[in-house]
């Protein structure tokens, strides 16, 4: 196809494969911060064809993964309540809470409704005016404005019966946390196209300064991401940090001003708990005060009581960090699969451990093209 076979351009490939060849003096750890930009890479298998110097490590840049289990068992709560319609994505339906997940609420009876829009939300509220309907506002900065709009055509448009379960997190303080553990150690970052599409680059600047860190915003396809690491491995060798834009087509560097006005009006940042990593400080949004009528957790408080407990056996929380890889878990491919999964990792269409299983990665990776 026309505007898609050339980002996966056989030839191209190898000449950027020789050219980081050429490049590479010593070995480098890079992450790739989205979870789709690591489902592209294992699905090509670009790391397996990257030089043995480079390290690509998997980051906390999947929405669903990072949905704290708090949140996961709130929202079982409120869909198993016979006043509610729980609306949300369809790859929210499989993550597992502490007891269950909504697919299990949802087969239980309860009115659970998968959505493709946040306007989807806004008609089934329309519709049923007996009902509240709940929406499940995950994501990064991606899908905030989208879900600040809805909320604004709620409000415009009198639904007292819509709320929001909101849990958006977003990536420039998530790269502060990772920087700041004494135990994480990341040489540059591959910074996610689509949140730079609304957001911009200009936040990573000062991050690049401070980390005296390459970030370099890279696209999705094999092409996309090759440029991406081949320039990240280009300032690294250079010694050099800062930002460089390898998306362009898609990015500037002051982004969407409109979708970030649409999100600085409803909402505001705030501390949010990363599943499996714990709190990050000024790393989410929830909604501002006069926003609070659609808040779904003002509006059943007795959700705030909820015990949560995560399995023993999940090590999702080290793979978000790119401290572990998902075949290094004990319990990946055996106790964990997509039919029985222990953590959001291997649910998520975008996590990293979802992606080892469907493409086969069940042994840690020892050779490179047969050397």
């Amino acid at each position: 196809m026309k505007y898609l076979d050339e980002y996966r351009d056989a030839d191209l490939t190898r000449k950027l494969l020789a050219d980081l060849q050429k490049t590479i003096t010593r070995p480098w750890t890079l992450m790739e911060v989205c979870g789709g930009q690591t489902h592209s890479i294992i699905r090509s298998g670009l790391d397996r064809m990257l030089p043995r110097e480079i390290s690509l490590v998997h980051g906390p840049g999947c929405p669903v993964c990072v949905t704290p289990l708090e949140l996961v068992d709130k929202a079982v709560a409120l869909a198993s309540r016979p006043d509610v319609i729980f609306t949300s994505y369809g790859d929210m339906l499989r993550v597992p809470g502490s007891d269950r997940d909504l697919f299990a609420v949802k087969a239980a009876g309860g009115d659970v409704r998968i959505v493709y829009s946040p306007l989807d939300a806004l008609e089934v509220a329309r519709k049923n005016p007996e009902k509240t309907v709940v929406f499940f506002a995950i994501g990064f900065e991606t899908t905030a404005p989208a879900n600040a709009m809805a909320v604004l055509q709620a409000k415009a448009q009198g639904l007292a019966n819509f709320a929001a379960l909101v849990s958006h997190v977003v990536v420039p303080a998530a790269i502060t946390a990772l920087m700041e553990s004494a135990d994480v150690k990341i040489d540059g970052f591959l910074a996610a196209g689509h949140v730079c599409t609304v957001m911009g680059f200009w936040e990573y600047e000062p991050l690049a300064e401070k980390y005296k860190i390459p970030i370099v915003v890279t696209g999705f396809e094999p092409i996309d991401l090759l440029h991406g690491i081949l320039d990240c491995v280009r300032e690294l060798e250079a010694g050099r940090y800062g930002v460089r834009n390898a998306y362009a087509r898609s990015v500037t560097r002051d982004g969407n001003r409109s979708a970030q006005a649409v999100i600085q009006k409803v909402f505001e940042t705030t501390d949010r708990a990363w599943r499996g990593i714990g709190v990050i400080p000024m790393s989410g949004y929830r909604l501002r005060e006069e926003f609070a009528a659609f808040d779904a957790e003002l509006r059943f408080p007795e959700i705030q009581s909820i015990e949560t407990h995560e399995s023993p056996l999940c090590i999702s929380g080290l793979v978000l960090q790119g401290r572990k890889k998902p075949d290094e878990c004990p319990a990946f491919g055996k106790e964990c699969t997509p039919q029985t999964p222990l953590g959001a990792t291997m649910v998520s269409s975008e996590g990293a451990c979802a992606a080892y299983y469907r493409y086969g990665r069940y042994e840690k990776e020892t050779n490179r093209e047969g050397r």
